[in-house]
């Protein structure tokens, strides 16, 4: 088969989709399929670009700006026609949400062949941001005339389907396929070093967005005196979470370590006693780093987001779930794991197990060879 990926951004930039739109892709080829992907360059680089990574022709239409986390690029249309053109796909795997995706609509070329839509998350209807609630509206019809056009809709957890309004109309053809994650990359590195003392080593993992509730984290942790944490990550939120951990009065217990690569995330994760994932909102879908953390063996701490995967992510026995938003819960949580070094050793290692049996990278990448092999015999 020939795929084309379709997406916000690809390596080195680092997110979630990101993540598993380059593991598909690495997976496919090695299993004898030919793979292309059409994404973004960063905010501010408007010169286009076209490389392989591996055996994956990436093109990188130029990105004007990304407000809202939205990249505008007024010439995707063009790179998409002529991509299906040159490479000649049998099917689309458009990643969402990602507006450039909608131009599939306007081509009859892309028109032609057999789409599956990837469903990351959606915008949350009751987010605080006035401007994401506006903006959807605009961005809303083109979603469902896209989701119409799909032969198939695809979640990364039957929760977030069956909380999704926006996937309502079109349950039918939608179906969950958890993502996965491969073994840790084996280069050796340093990890980011924790602040002084000997309290608990704490470690979260993620994009600086208000979604996130490093917040949360962080009014936790001034109520836990001996817990000290890594901040992994960046983004728009940073400067208010450092003047927080400054009003807090624990600058001394935080470190910012912003952006690392794999190598060095993996020694973090490696030398983190307790993993805390303090997501708000369905902005989080489903949580890569719960799996990075599982797969290293590491005990957690995350937020029961009604409606997203995390529950079915960390289950009964890999970790601790808390309310969202709830500081005195978190940091109770946190104190309990402290305080019982053998529990945090046993949900570490059920973590660990549970990744092996649910959320390597053949459980999710192969049922996506299937899937496109299904799509293309029913067309």
């Amino acid at each position: 088969m020939r795929i084309l990926h379709v997406g916000k951004y690809y390596a080195p930039q680092r997110g979630g989709i990101e993540r598993c739109t380059q593991d598909l892709a690495e997976w496919a080829v090695a299993h004898g399929h030919a793979v292309a992907a059409l994404v973004h360059q960063p905010a501010g680089v408007v010169r286009a670009s076209a490389e392989h990574i591996g055996r994956i022709e990436v093109v990188r239409a130029g990105c004007i700006a990304a407000p809202l986390y939205t990249p505008l690029s007024p010439a995707f249309a063009l790179h998409l026609a002529r991509l299906i053109d040159r490479f000649r796909p049998d099917v689309l795997h458009l990643h969402l949400p990602n507006p450039s995706a909608f131009w599939a609509l306007t081509l009859p070329s892309a028109r032609r062949l057999p789409w599956v839509a990837h469903w990351h998350a959606e915008v949350p209807t009751d987010t605080p941001d006035w401007r994401l609630r506006a903006a959807y509206r605009v961005y809303r019809p083109f979603e469902q005339a896209l989701l119409a056009r799909s032969a198939a809709i695809v979640t990364t957890s039957e929760a977030y389907a069956e909380a999704s309004r926006a996937l309502a109309p079109w349950r039918a053809r939608t179906r969950a396929i958890p993502l996965g994650i491969g073994e840790a990359v084996a280069a050796p590195a340093a990890a980011p070093d924790w602040p002084a003392g000997s309290g608990l080593r704490l470690l979260a993992v993620g994009r600086l967005s208000a979604y996130k509730g490093f917040d949360v984290l962080l009014a936790a942790l001034a109520r836990c005196a001996d817990a000290r944490l890594v901040l992994v990550g960046q983004g728009e939120e940073a400067p208010r979470l450092q003047a927080l951990v400054a009003r807090l009065g624990v600058a001394d217990r935080v470190r910012f370590a912003g952006a690392v690569d794999d190598a060095a995330l993996g020694a973090a994760y490696a030398a983190a006693d307790l993993v805390v994932l303090p997501s708000l909102d369905r902005g989080e879908a489903f949580g890569v780093v719960l799996l990075e953390a599982m797969r290293a063996g590491r005990a957690l701490i995350a937020s029961d987001v009604a409606g997203s995967g995390i529950s079915s992510v960390v289950g009964s026995d890999a970790g601790v779930l808390v309310p969202p938003g709830d500081a005195a819960a978190l940091a109770d949580a946190i104190a309990a794991l402290a305080a019982d070094p053998a529990r945090r050793r046993a949900l570490g290692a059920a973590g660990q197990a549970r990744w092996r049996e649910r959320f390597t990278l053949a459980h999710a990448a192969d049922p996506f060879l299937a899937l496109y092999a299904e799509v293309l015999a029913a067309r």
